[in-house]
């Protein structure tokens, strides 16, 4: 049982720990219950809350069981870890909303099914909204010193800026009790968490310890950074969502695969559960063949798969493969090839009638009209895959793909796309 620490520290991914002998011990005793908390920050979990929901399935993989909490009360105050302002509060509906959606994406990474090590998930709210605030104060405020509360970073940081409301200043009170009540609950006597989650563990660790007189571990993972330095899990059109309907399952395929050869690897061991000796072949080929990018198509694969499932892996590596000549764009779902057009330079028009180097050069495939005219010239310019060898050949609605869609190529890599709008 005390392997999967050993392979958390392979895969680079612990952050801290509050005690890492400690924890090896009682590991080394059998399973143990272990919890990972997620607010509804938005209606979707993004690919930096997969890192930590990726550990917590880790640990029920090694037989440990897992609690996936939900932030029902949490979510309803605002977390000020990692932000320099006040966040907005959502109404309850709205928070209601994205917590029933988050349970249905947390509950694909776990397993439930009849097993000493089936997982739990609840909502902290379940317990919190019966507590009156006399309670709140009297049974639990009075364990927290207000000199360590100030002294943690996330209240430190907004103390030195912009300040903090009592609101959010109460958060970390409201995180420990969720620790202390899966303790009672559950024997939960681990927390998992991003590493900027660490005051609000140790928060808990410490309540335990005054309330109860127990012994409980923390453990937080690495916050992923890119080596190029632009942040982890963002497009130029915004986060990485697990939600489909806010980040396409070709979207989401395309990230992976255009991930850096300097981050893949790492990216493999965070996200990935493949084996130490597969990653190692991986990791030869970005240094001998990195021109194929097989470790950028085998993250992309697990991931886009662990997400999306099987069959919108095959839809995105169909799209792909077709948006550069290599497969039958008209086979495509008209969902798929919109999502793929999505992530290309585009250009919507009220009509056909513009000749076909005016759309390359509105949808910003290329820079002018002359260049449209010199790439058709020269033999470069594709409509639909199909080489166009008329400089005033103008589209026509037979031309449409699903009645909408436009595919443009400039040569071998460079793709646009035209919408008709309905």
């Amino acid at each position: 049982m005390t392997d999967i620490l050993d392979e958390l520290e392979w895969r680079d991914v612990l952050a801290q720990t509050t005690d890492i002998d400690a924890l090896r011990e009682a590991l080394s005793k059998g399973p143990i219950t272990v919890y990972a908390g997620f607010d509804p920050t938005a209606p979707s979990l993004h690919v930096g809350n997969l890192a930590t929901l990726l550990i917590l399935t880790r640990f029920q993989r090694a037989g440990h069981k897992p609690i996936g909490l939900v932030g029902g009360a949490t979510g309803l105050i605002g977390d000020p870890s990692g932000r320099s302002t006040e966040r907005v509060l959502n109404t309850s509906d709205v928070v209601a909303e994205w917590v029933a959606k988050i349970r249905v994406q947390v509950e694909k990474f776990l397993s439930f099914e009849p097993a000493p090590n089936a997982a739990t998930l609840v909502s902290n709210l379940d317990w919190t909204a019966e507590m009156s605030a006399i309670d709140f104060l009297r049974d639990v405020g009075k364990h927290f010193p207000i000199n360590r509360m100030l002294a943690r970073e996330s209240v430190a940081a907004r103390l030195g800026g912009d300040g903090l409301s009592y609101t959010e200043f109460s958060y970390q009170i409201l995180q420990a009790n969720d620790y202390l009540e899966l303790y009672r609950r559950n024997g939960c006597t681990l927390q998992l968490g991003g590493s900027d989650q660490w005051g609000n563990i140790t928060a808990g660790v410490d309540l335990i310890r005054r309330v109860e007189g127990g012994h409980v571990h923390a453990l937080t993972g690495k916050l992923i950074t890119k080596a190029d330095g632009t942040k982890f899990g963002k497009t130029a059109g915004g986060a990485v969502w697990l939600d489909a309907s806010l980040t396409s399952p070709y979207a989401f395929y395309q990230y992976w695969l255009n991930a850096d050869d300097r981050d893949v690897i790492r990216f493999l061991k965070v996200f990935t559960f493949r084996t130490r000796e597969e990653i190692d072949e991986l990791e030869k080929a970005v240094a001998d063949r990195p021109f194929a990018r097989e470790a950028q198509r085998a993250l992309a694969e697990d991931l886009t798969t662990l997400v999306h499932g099987a069959h919108e892996l095959a839809a995105a590596v169909a799209a792909s493969k077709a948006l550069f000549g290599q497969g039958a764009l008209e086979e495509l779902p008209a969902s798929t090839l919109a999502a793929a057009l999505e992530e290309v330079p585009r250009a919507t028009v009220p009509a056909l009638g513009a000749p076909l180097v005016d759309l390359m050069a509105e949808s910003g495939l290329v820079e002018s009209k002359s260049a449209a005219r010199r790439a058709v010239k020269e033999g470069g310019a594709y409509l639909n895959n199909v080489k166009v060898t008329d400089e005033n050949y103008v589209p026509g609605p037979d031309d449409l793909l699903h009645g909408r869609f436009l595919v443009l190529r400039r040569g071998k890599k460079s793709v646009g796309g035209v919408e008709v709008a309905a």
